[in-house]
């Protein structure tokens, strides 16, 4: 390894972008090379020829561009940049998908203060990386046991959700009853119960109001 690892920084949260910096400014063989808000400010900072780092510390939550899209820039592009997510959400799902579009490390940013450091060189050194709770997740996926829904963006779950499913969600936003439900949609009482529980776990709402306002802030109505 060369005498310095040089990190660029992708968060659209300047203070935890403070934050981080402020960690990795302790180590003396790690410098940082810039920063960025946006996915899309990623993508231009390395586009410009004077720009490159050894590794990228990406969220995936940003705006203009999101993470996935980064990685699928660099995989389009064929470049071949170390990337650590490090990222709020700890579904498997979501890990996997990452690991498929070429990054070499995940943090959870419950974690990322004792391991960011470990991970920049390990990454830097050409091996993977992940925080102690993502390597459960991912061990117990390996392993064939069953491994707990975690926090993912809201774009997958309503990904999760069938075409029943969100008809029942537009309807709960425009106030209708489950019997109204019922005979608008010509489904049993019990059907349209079934579909409120699923939407709620699905959902990780508590009632109505919650799937109401879920529904607003994604734009489904």
């Amino acid at each position: 390894m060369k005498e310095k690892i040089y990190v660029h920084v992708a968060d659209d949260h300047k203070i935890l972008i403070e934050g981080i910096i402020a960690v990795i400014n302790t180590d003396k063989e790690i410098e940082i090379k810039g920063y960025s808000l946006t996915g899309q400010e990623v993508i231009d900072w390395f586009d410009q020829k004077e720009n490159s780092a050894d590794v990228l510390i990406l969220d995936i939550t940003m705006p203009v561009l999101d993470g996935f899209e980064v990685l699928k820039h660099f995989r389009k592009r064929k470049i071949d940049q170390k990337v650590i997510i490090l990222s709020s959400y700890d579904d498997l799902k979501i890990v996997q998908e990452v690991l498929s579009l070429g990054c070499n490390g995940y943090i959870s940013k419950n974690n990322a203060g004792e391991h960011i450091v470990n991970a920049i060189k390990a990454v830097a050194n050409g091996e993977q990386y992940f925080s102690s709770d993502i390597q459960k997740i991912l061990l117990q996926s390996l392993s064939g046991q069953k491994v707990p829904k975690g926090e993912m963006p809201d774009k997958y779950l309503l990904e999760s959700l069938t075409e029943r499913e969100l008809d029942v969600l537009k309807l709960i936003t425009k106030e209708y009853s489950t019997l109204e439900m019922a005979d608008l949609m010509h489904l049993s009482r019990n059907t349209i119960e079934t579909y409120r529980k699923s939407l709620l776990k699905k959902l990780n709402v508590k009632n109505a109001v919650g799937l109401a306002m879920y529904a607003v802030k994604n734009n489904i109505v």
